[in-house]
């Protein structure tokens, strides 16, 4: 079995005095040459290992202060479901409401422009066919917890009064129900989770320190025919919420 690379095994001791109470909420660890020759190793893997407990929400860097053990948070629980959608309103702003928060977001719309080609393919149109896109920072109690890129066929909403998600009667209502003012009806959606790091954009907008853990979300809306009606990119940072998927089940009479 290969040996485990030496910043692994430094983070697991780090975590382990964490745990112990060695190292208190709040705490500044030893500088780096200081663990590096308590522990045998060099100042890099002392550094690589407390990144990776920083990208796990255990440790924090403060600039110009050090590193210090995070205080511990309740993770936010996003419950992803259909059903939340049919509620009326804002079905982010109805989750915050839920956890007892406020829940507001920043946008910022783009008309007519061209897919690219992993966006067409999963709108089921042609590459550099125009889109309406969405850029999204949702904050719950003014601070950043997840962001969201939509895209829209224009065919399907160009000269409607939805055209805009953020515009018109039905701004800020949700996918399903501002489809269905015009006479589409979504049945069903497919969402694909897959873990990463947070770039360096997403990084400064989410207030993240550096290589922290996010889970990226492919969601694609459909109607009952099997026709895509929106897509879009979700990045929600994993040590600050838990993602839960409600199955609906129907039972056939």
């Amino acid at each position: 079995m290969p040996e485990q690379p030496p910043y692994l095994r430094i983070a697991d001791l780090f975590r382990q005095r964490i745990a112990d109470g060695d190292w208190s909420p709040g705490d500044r660890l030893p500088s780096r040459a200081t663990l590096g020759a308590e522990y045998g190793v060099g100042d890099n893997v002392i550094r690589r290992a407390q990144e990776l407990l920083i990208s796990q929400g255990l440790l924090e860097g403060r600039a110009g202060s050090g590193t210090y053990v995070a205080e511990p948070r309740r993770r936010m629980r996003m419950v992803r479901s259909l059903s939340r959608e049919r509620r009326g309103g804002s079905p982010f702003r109805a989750d915050m409401a839920a956890l007892g928060r406020n829940g507001t977001w920043e946008h910022h719309t783009d008309a007519k422009v061209p897919a690219p080609p992993d966006i067409a393919a999963r709108l089921g149109i042609g590459e550099g066919d125009l889109c309406v896109r969405t850029r999204y920072e949702f904050l719950s109690d003014s601070k950043p917890v997840q962001l969201s890129t939509s895209w829209e066929p224009y065919a399907l909403t160009g000269g409607t009064i939805v055209v805009l998600p953020e515009g018109g009667p039905h701004a800020g209502r949700g996918v399903v129900e501002r489809m269905s003012a015009i006479d589409i009806h979504i049945s069903h959606a497919v969402e694909q989770p897959e873990p990463g790091h947070a770039t360096a954009e997403e990084t400064q907008l989410l207030g993240l320190q550096r290589g922290s853990l996010v889970t990226r979300i492919q969601r694609t809306y459909y109607e009952a025919e099997g026709r895509p009606v929106e897509t879009a990119d979700i990045i929600v940072p994993a040590a600050h919420a838990e993602i839960v998927y409600e199955v609906q089940i129907s039972s056939e009479e």
